[in-house]
């Protein structure tokens, strides 16, 4: 159990790492839609390529965050019953999802993108616009990246949800936002 413990920590804090880094690209894209917008209709000026970036940038925080969205319980239930649930209810379902749906899911989409992301690296793929960025290969490739962070969450979710149905007090208490 100790094993399965120090696994769920590090991919705890793998995600945690990688979800904080990455909010900040937030503000870099709110940034860029200002800027987009006071030179389009302020000064009638555009790039192709500042308008993509800031497209590019939302993708791979949106993909990479996915990960520490799921660490922190962020993302869409339907919580009828699973919110006000007991720790351990929480778990078996969390177990049940991660086993049956995350995983499966997550395998699918990537055996459907790798030959994709390959095609894409092959032909060092840019933008289809006229002046647009270059290097959507390396874009593309943030759906692999996304599958594997959401993958290792889901294991996590999986030991975090075997660790709290044996009763491992650091988990069972259910109120701190990590888990189930």
């Amino acid at each position: 159990m100790r094993t399965l413990l120090r696994w769920v920590r590090g991919v705890d804090r793998l995600n945690d790492v990688i979800g904080r880094g990455v909010s900040w690209l937030s503000l870099i894209v709110v940034l860029i839609v200002f800027a987009v917008v006071i030179l389009r209709y302020g000064f009638s000026m555009g790039w192709i390529w500042l308008q993509e970036s800031y497209l590019w940038l939302h993708a791979v925080l949106f993909m990479t965050a996915a990960g520490y969205t799921l660490r922190h319980d962020g993302h869409v239930r339907v919580d009828i019953f699973y919110r006000p649930a007991g720790v351990r209810y929480k778990a078996f379902v969390n177990l049940f999802g991660a086993l049956f749906l995350l995983l499966p899911l997550m395998a699918m989409l990537w055996w459907v993108c790798t030959p994709y992301v390959i095609d894409s690296w092959s032909r060092w793929e840019t933008s289809r616009e006229f002046g647009g960025l270059g290097g959507l290969f390396a874009l593309k490739s943030i759906l692999l990246v996304y599958t594997t962070l959401m993958s290792l969450q889901g294991m996590s979710m999986i030991g975090r949800s075997i660790l709290v149905l044996r009763g491992t007090p650091e988990f069972t208490h259910g109120d701190d936002n990590s888990g189930p």
